[in-house]
């Protein structure tokens, strides 16, 4: 039975007409089953019937056709679709003068229009430095360096530094990349060089020109605090004692290591290979090496023979998991410039000239 009615109105607009079996009706509710529904305008009578064979009763509901009721009915019914379209347009006159009354956003300016949001924590120096070059193009390598000596923009000397991704995933012991580099015109800076050792080594690592030599009370000052230095070198006969200051040293990248060249008998020509620019690299767990080659003040061509040295060893130490595609992208930047991006094919094929 499907019955509807207005707020507005206690006249009803449709009816359908069932038959209704007398065990579905109740006292409080009018349910009932519909076999055949048929619509109609006319309101609804009630009238029972009874089977003479079975004896079972049940009641019809019936239109009862009064021409009257159903002009009422009509009318009732198309005020009804009258008014509802009203409320639709009062509803959607609304919503345009919203829309007109509502001021348009105000225009963004400063740093607050920049389309990256790494970008709007630049500095007013770096956003202007970066425009030098066109972001995400591969440069080959000497315009790259050019670009770098022309970025740096501070008051003090800034580091050049390379970042090369690989193809490796540190986290399994055959993709491991950690080495070192002699770069053949110096890191630019003065490195401080401490060494653990006892014995007839102490005196050695002295008249070599380590700045801080000694054994067991080093240590105790290093548990204590003291770290002023830049490089710490190990005999192999004190690594059972340094072992204690893995959680202080380990963390800042310096517990001596065989293979940084930190633990070694031949303690002088570590520290004259550290003096002189050896530097370390590992990759981290992402698989980036960063390496410093130089400062911003070297030469072009200083530049170009300290980064070739840090490509051609790490090229060398390649590890023996590494599979596919080795080398995946490669920048250089100034300590505190944007980065260059380089052109990898023409860096790994690259020749110096003969007269650098």
């Amino acid at each position: 039975m499907a019955t509807s009615t207005t707020p507005s109105s206690s006249l009803m607009l449709t009816y359908a007409a069932s038959t209704v079996h007398a065990q579905d009706l109740a006292p409080s509710i009018l349910s009932f089953k519909s076999n055949r529904p048929t619509f109609s305008l006319y309101p609804l009578v009630l009238k029972t019937s009874r089977d003479r064979k079975s004896g079972l009763k049940w009641a019809n509901l019936c239109p009862q056709r009064d021409s009257n009721q159903v002009v009422v009915a009509a009318v009732a019914a198309e005020a009804e679709v009258a008014e509802a379209a009203e409320e639709k347009e009062g509803v959607a006159e609304g919503a345009t003068a919203t829309a007109t009354t509502t001021a348009p956003p105000k225009p963004k300016k400063g740093k607050a229009a920049l389309l990256l949001k790494r970008d709007r924590m630049r500095s007013k120096r770096f956003l202007e430095i970066q425009k030098l070059r066109e972001n995400k193009k591969e440069y080959d390598l000497k315009t790259a360096i050019s670009f770098l000596k022309d970025m740096a923009s501070t008051k003090f000397v800034e580091t050049a530094e390379a970042h090369f991704r690989l193809n490796i995933d540190p986290k399994y012991n055959d993709q491991q990349l950690r080495a070192t580099v002699n770069l053949p015109k110096g890191t630019g800076q003065t490195v401080k060089v401490a060494v653990l050792t006892q014995g007839e080594k102490f005196d050695e690592a002295k008249n070599a020109g380590a700045d801080i030599v000694g054994g067991e009370d080093l240590i105790e000052q290093i548990k204590g605090g003291f770290m002023e230095f830049d490089k710490l070198i190990a005999s192999p006969d004190m690594m059972v004692k340094v072992a204690s200051l893995g959680k202080i040293l380990g963390p800042r990248g310096l517990m001596p290591n065989p293979k940084a060249g930190t633990v070694t008998l031949n303690i002088p020509q570590a520290i004259e290979e550290f003096k002189k620019g050896k530097v370390e690299y590992r990759a981290d767990k992402t698989g980036i090496v960063h390496i410093p080659f130089g400062k911003v003040d070297f030469s072009e061509n200083d530049l170009l023979v300290n980064f070739l040295a840090a490509v051609k060893s790490i090229e060398t130490n390649k590890p023996k998991g590494a599979k596919g595609v080795y080398w995946k992208s490669a920048h250089i930047c100034s300590s505190m410039g944007p980065s260059i991006r380089l052109n990898i094919r023409e860096m790994l094929d690259y020749k110096p000239p003969s007269n650098i």
